[in-house]
């Protein structure tokens, strides 16, 4: 019987629809199981950042949790020069603005499968990663690149979480060195806005941008407890008139209804009193 002529393209890219290259991974190479990834362009017009540069970014989808971000980077440098990796649980915009918090104090990452973010320092690295065959697997766990799951993973884990006090002490001062530096340039914002309001000739303060900042002095504060003292017996001194108003009113309501009563029974006496006279 002859060999049937129609044979797949194994030696090609899988691209679905959608716009994914699919990418077979095994975590090494004596494994007969294997894991599908699924890999695309990174391009996201709302998302101007240079964290995630849209010539250079691979998205991938379905990252297993033995993956984390040093064994991504190792694994995808073989289509080129790593630049960063990003895993996250969602896909979502760049999260590079504001303080970066050191691992010690975030709240523990999730257990499950990731989205992620490669950025490669060549556009060259996009094209090969996608036209990459989907019957040559990438090999997660090799000789050079040792990655423990189970019980090693957990005991690495656990033996990571402690810290020696100096080193936390280090960090603990780095960051409040960096709060205090955004406090002050902070501060420093607000007073330069404040000092951009400009008071016209009736007396109206005109505010042109911002609002002006509580200063923090003991003075200020001392001021503004007071303030809020006499605003306090002010609304205490309304809310006893009112009690005193609603009195007198029930008063008058009792005293107008002793009247009538008493106009009633003088009526009914008028009334017994009256005698037929017809002639």
């Amino acid at each position: 019987m002859a060999p049937s002529k129609k044979k797949h393209a194994s030696n090609q890219a899988c691209v679905i629809p959608g716009g994914f290259t699919v990418l077979s991974v095994q975590f090494n190479s004596d494994s007969v199981a294997q894991h599908k990834l699924y890999v695309k362009e990174h391009k996201v017009r709302s998302e101007r950042s240079s964290h995630r540069p849209m010539d250079r970014t691979l998205f991938v989808l379905n990252i297993p949790p033995y993956c984390s971000e040093d064994v991504a980077k190792q694994m995808f440098s073989q289509f080129g020069s790593v630049q960063s990796v990003e895993l996250r649980d969602h896909p979502g915009s760049s999260q590079d603005s504001g303080p970066k918090i050191s691992k010690f104090f975030r709240p523990a990452a999730k257990q499950g499968f990731k989205v992620g973010y490669v950025v490669f320092e060549n556009s060259s690295s996009i094209a090969a990663a996608k036209s990459h065959p989907h019957n040559v697997p990438l090999v997660v766990c090799t000789e050079k690149r040792r990655v423990k799951t189970g019980t090693q993973k957990w005991i690495q884990q656990y033996t990571e979480s402690f810290i020696h006090t100096d080193n936390l002490q280090k960090i603990v001062d780095s960051f409040m060195e960096g709060y205090d530096k955004r406090k002050k340039e902070e501060e420093e914002k607000q007073k330069e806005e404040a000092e951009q309001q400009q008071e016209d000739e009736e007396g109206w303060v005109k505010v042109t941008r911002g609002t002006k900042a509580r200063p923090h002095s003991e003075a200020a504060n001392k001021k503004t407890l007071q303030k809020e003292i006499r605003k306090k017996k002010r609304k205490e001194l309304m809310n006893f008139y009112t009690w005193q108003h609603r009195n007198t009113q029930k008063e008058h309501i009792a005293e107008l209804r002793k009247k009538f009563e008493e106009d009633k029974q003088r009526i009914a006496l008028l009334r017994a009193q009256r005698k037929f006279k017809p002639y």
